[in-house]
């Protein structure tokens, strides 16, 4: 039961089977529309889910106290969305033709670099020819050369060897990242429908790949990737065994985004990326400015 804006209610596992065939319907490709995503990372985002106009599903959210709603599945009335904008500051992945229509009237239209997603050619990354992948095909020869190394589907038997590999992972941070959503994902991959893989060096679990298909199944979104990076070339190796591996008619990868990390954005542009799926972040100034009504039922 999704109630009527403005009360709101927690994201639960119950709600996949309402909202997961309305994220498949998604042309766009934005990373944090799926159900697996929102789920996944409703505690740090603090997601709520309510109903405007009896029908818009929205998404509610908080950020260290700074509230944000999301339209993942077209904009509401003019009503709902000044009700919206009278509770919340920001309306976050709004896509480039809801920016165009709100900054055509008087919004504060943001590029959100920051959470770009990065998007990959399936192809690009599996093969990796040419010079501007020389340093990379030199870090993968060296992981093969130098390990006994095998790769296998992450199937409901390897999910505690991968859940060693996460934890491993963390004891070399300082924060806690996305452990616990990357724990969860793995203890509940199969009621979410994740798939990936497991790899292995002398028969230990040192990496893994956990993702799902996203853009009405054309390309596949890699939500976590954790190895363990005593390994020379590992990243690169998993990265471009996966994408060898999955099927072909994916033709994108996405990579999620690089949240404003230096050394993040440097490794995800050194895979030269074919392209982004942007995003972008609307303000109110002032005084609500009338939404004509076109805007009703506008989705991607």
């Amino acid at each position: 039961m999704i109630p009527d804006y403005p009360d709101s209610v927690e994201i639960s596992i119950d709600h996949r089977e309402v909202l997961h065939p309305m994220f498949q319907k998604l042309e766009q490709g934005i990373s944090e529309f799926t159900f697996a995503n929102i789920y996944l990372f409703r505690q740090q985002h603090n997601y709520r889910l309510t109903r405007v106009d009896q029908k818009h599903l929205v998404i509610l959210g908080d950020d260290n106290g700074a509230s944000f709603f999301m339209c993942p599945f077209g904009l509401p009335s003019q009503a709902a969305v000044n009700n919206l904008f009278d509770t919340h500051v920001t309306l976050k992945c709004a896509t480039r033709l809801q920016a165009n229509h709100f900054e055509e009237r008087g919004f504060i239209v943001t590029r959100d670099r920051d959470n770009f997603d990065y998007l990959y050619s399936r192809k690009s990354l599996a093969e990796l020819s040419g010079r501007k992948y020389h340093k990379k095909r030199n870090l993968i020869k060296a992981f093969v050369n130098n390990y006994a190394y095998e790769g296998r589907p992450l199937l409901d038997e390897h999910i505690p060897q991968a859940v060693s590999v996460l934890d491993e992972w963390q004891k070399n941070r300082r924060d806690h990242g996305d452990y616990l959503a990357a724990r969860e994902a793995l203890e509940k991959c199969d009621p979410l429908q994740l798939c990936g893989g497991i790899y292995y060096v002398d028969n230990r679990p040192v990496a893994y790949t956990l993702g799902e298909e996203l853009a009405r199944g054309t390309s596949f979104v890699i939500h976590f990737e954790k190895a363990l990076n005593q390994y020379k070339g590992i990243y690169q190796f998993v990265n471009q065994a996966f994408a060898a591996i999955i099927t072909d008619h994916y033709e994108t990868i996405n990579r999620e985004q690089d949240l404003g990390n230096p050394g993040l954005r440097q490794a995800k542009m050194s895979y030269k990326p074919s392209g982004f799926v942007e995003k972008f972040k609307i303000t109110r100034p002032g005084n609500m400015v009338a939404i004509s009504p076109e805007y009703e039922n506008m989705g991607e």
